[in-house]
């Protein structure tokens, strides 16, 4: 997120461990005062989180925002299920992907924009135990190889 006017708030680094990430959309998430003062807070949790079409809209289910400790009678469940906003053709076209070819939506990370709260929405297609240990075995090889490369550049 190196984008100007943003501050990431939370990421699932789980996700692009147990998923191949296709493609990331950005989304607007329905929130209440006190969930965005206690985002304000870095109080998220993105770990088990998913998204889902349910008539026409988009929603996250397991997006932990853990409650404003001064908000009292205004605070909501902090599982409860958010809408997310994005344009009718975006919803459908995710819909049609995750129907036809057994895609997942998964929430990768949630920031501020400027003012507004943002969600980065992926598209990914799950990794099998195999899939996990290739990736580990590349992450360990090039870990190598840049080690060895600074030892001999000193």
């Amino acid at each position: 997120m190196g984008r100007e006017g943003t501050k990431t708030i939370a990421v699932n680094r789980k996700a692009r461990h147990d998923y191949f990430v296709e493609d990331t959309y950005e989304a607007g998430i329905e929130l209440v005062g006190t969930e965005v003062k206690s985002l304000r807070q870095g109080a998220a949790n993105l770990k088990d989180s998913y998204c889902m079409v349910k008539g026409g809209e988009l929603w996250v289910t397991g997006l932990h925002i853990s409650p404003y400790e001064k908000g009292n009678i205004f605070n909501k469940d902090p599982l409860r299920q958010r809408r997310l906003l994005m344009h009718r053709r975006e919803i459908d076209r995710l819909f049609g992907f995750v129907q036809r070819d057994g895609y997942s939506l998964i929430p990768l990370s949630l920031y501020f924009k400027n003012a507004r709260v943002k969600l980065e929405l992926g598209l990914c297609k799950g990794k099998k135990l195999h899939d996990k240990r290739d990736s580990a075995a590349a992450r360990d090889a090039k870990r190598e190889m840049d080690r060895t490369l600074k030892e001999r550049n000193q």
